[in-house]
């Protein structure tokens, strides 16, 4: 761990180191800038959870793009959805005969219900295309096919916090992604 936080004596181990993750994010930024170039590309990142990988991976994408947010939520304060999808934040810029890429921080089961319904509605306002990009994939979880185009890791069925994913607004400035102890969301 690089830097010291509050947190660090609440993470079991750390899962994904943020060496791990640059390298990664950069990896995923040189496939999107080959599979993109000559096309008008749309990033759509999934609040709030989507930040920190979306911020690092714009920086690293070679090709001109736009960006822009949704709120979409299907947790609550819960650790597994609650199968409710709500648009909290709708865009603010059209996607009509844009490339669109949905950035995600994590496409498990609980948020393939959400994502499943954000895929449909940017079809709908006639996207050129529509493919997601996640950071974390859980494909065991998943119980409807949500197709993950650009993949940073697959991780196991824990619950991670780090580089964005929280638990109940916390955790998400750490550099890198790291197991939650149970007893701190009551799993223990």
């Amino acid at each position: 761990m690089s830097v010291v936080s509050k947190y660090d004596d609440d993470i079991e181990k750390v899962v994904l180191s943020e060496a791990q993750i640059a390298e990664r994010v950069a990896e995923l930024a040189k496939e999107i800038s080959r599979d993109y170039a000559g096309k008008d590309l749309m990033l759509i990142g999934i609040l709030k959870g989507c930040v920190v990988f979306l911020s690092d991976l714009i920086r690293q994408i070679s090709i001109p793009l736009e960006f822009d947010f949704v709120a979409v939520s299907s947790y609550g304060a819960d650790t597994k959805s609650s199968g409710v999808v709500r648009i909290l934040k709708d865009l603010e810029e059209s996607v009509e005969s844009k490339h669109v890429l949905v950035v995600e921080d994590i496409v498990d089961t609980g948020l393939t219900l959400r994502l499943s319904y954000l895929l449909e509605n940017l079809r709908s306002r006639r996207a050129a295309s529509v493919k997601i990009c996640t950071l974390l994939d859980r494909p065991e979880r998943r119980r409807v096919d949500v197709p993950v185009d650009y993949r940073g890791f697959m991780v196991e069925d824990e619950f991670v916090v780090g580089y964005g994913l929280d638990y109940q607004g916390k955790y998400r400035g750490l550099p890198y992604i790291g197991l939650l102890k149970p007893e701190i969301y009551g799993g223990g």
